[in-house]
């Protein structure tokens, strides 16, 4: 597609080989155009990787964090269990959250490898108190043990994936942890934009189909009390239907 900025007339023109069409350029539908190719750009251009949350690179984007949050402020969770540790910013956005809101909230990190320098840097953090760490593929059986251990019966569980985002793996996960998931909580299968930015030069054209959202709606299909949702706006005084997101088609919750 070609879309065509004129701030002279005010419009966007987008061709393709289907035709041409010209959209306001202060309109709700320009500004979607312009999003999805302002995700895919940023995307290639590792713009999530410029943040930090109280010191740790987060490595989000700063929408989905956002949106995350409404979700735990309202959800008030006893524990989230996230797989893929990185650097330990999210680890510690939701161990922070917790603190805010004076609650009793624990966070479980789990991942594949994790770096000394990065152990370090969490472990010495002024939040780690609230933090475990598991080191082990997400989808071994001694790992997900060791993290079930680790919740007690009645817990309220959240759970977020955001360790290897290939479709077999992410549906691994998605079995293995579902079971933690109560009524009115959520198993969120991150990072389904990789199905969008399979044709950018930092893209794989095989993220079309090996993606988290496809997992997601597999997974959906074979578990009927489980429903894929997607997030409403908690505030919105715009006229705006639609979020921007690197996790789309992300939200499976619990009927």
């Amino acid at each position: 597609m070609q879309l065509i900025i004129d701030s002279d007339t005010n419009t966007l023109v987008c061709k393709s080989a289907d035709g041409e069409s010209s959209l306001p350029l202060y309109s709700d539908a320009a500004f979607k155009v312009i999003s999805d190719l302002w995700v895919k750009t940023g995307w290639n251009a590792k713009y999530p990787y410029t943040f930090s949350w109280m010191g740790r690179p987060i490595i989000q984007l700063p929408e989905d964090v956002l949106r995350v949050q409404e979700v735990i402020f309202q959800l008030k969770p006893d524990v989230i269990l996230e797989t893929g540790v990185a650097h330990g910013g999210s680890l510690i956005f939701y161990a922070s959250l917790f603190e805010a809101m004076r609650c009793q909230g624990r966070v479980i990190g789990i991942d594949i490898e994790i770096r000394p320098h990065n152990r370090a840097a969490i472990e010495a953090h002024p939040l780690f108190d609230r933090i475990t760490l598991i080191e082990g593929s997400s989808v071994a059986a001694e790992t997900v043990a060791k993290a079930k251990a680790l919740i007690a019966k009645g817990d309220k569980v959240l759970v977020i994936l955001d360790s290897n985002h290939l479709r077999d793996h992410v549906r691994a996960e998605l079995e293995a942890y579902c079971d933690l998931v109560g009524p009115g909580s959520y198993i969120v299968a991150t990072d389904g934009v990789m199905q969008e930015v399979a044709d950018v030069p930092r893209g794989t054209p095989s993220w079309i189909d090996d993606n988290p959202t496809a997992a997601a709606h597999e997974f959906a299909a074979a578990h009927p009390e489980f429903e894929l949702t997607k997030l409403p706006f908690v505030f919105n005084e715009s006229t705006l239907d639609f979020q921007i997101t690197h996790w789309p088609g992300a939200w499976l919750r619990r009927r």
